[in-house]
C-alpha cells in the first residue's frame, strides 16, 4: 500500500466529513482566504480551524499564512497521492477476487 498506515488514516479521515468535502468544493475554484470559508460556510473560527487542520495534515490541502490571515489551496501532489491509494486498493480487490476463485475450498 501507498504510504504509511498513519498517512492513509488522515487521508480518509479528511475525506469522510461532509463539511470537508464543502470546503474541497469552495477550493476547487482556486485559494480561499479562511474569511471567505468562515462566511460562506456559516462555522465558528474553532470549527474550520479544526476541518482545515485535518485537511491539512492530509496533504490534501496546503495553507499559506499571510498577516493574520490563512489562505488554503488544493494540493495536486496531495490529490495524486489519495488517488494512488486509491488504486493500489482498487488492484488488491482485483488481485483478491483471483485468488479466492482459485483456492476455493468449495
Amino acid at each position: 500500500m501507498t504510504g504509511s498506515f498513519s498517512h492513509n488514516a488522515k487521508v480518509f479521515k479528511a475525506l469522510c466529513d461532509e463539511t470537508r468535502w464543502t470546503v474541497l468544493s469552495l477550493l476547487q475554484s482556486g485559494e480561499k482566504c479562511a474569511c471567505v470559508l468562515l462566511e460562506t460556510l456559516n462555522l465558528a473560527q474553532p470549527t474550520l480551524s479544526y476541518h482545515m487542520k485535518i485537511l491539512v495534515e492530509s496533504g490534501i490541502v496546503t495553507a499559506r499564512k499571510d498577516g493574520k490571515w490563512t489562505y488554503y489551496a488544493i494540493c495536486a501532489e496531495g490529490c495524486e497521492t489519495a488517488a494512488r491509494i486509491m488504486r493500489k486498493l482498487a488492484e488488491a480487490a482485483e488481485a483478491t477476487v483471483e485468488l479466492n476463485e482459485e483456492e476455493c475450498c468449495g
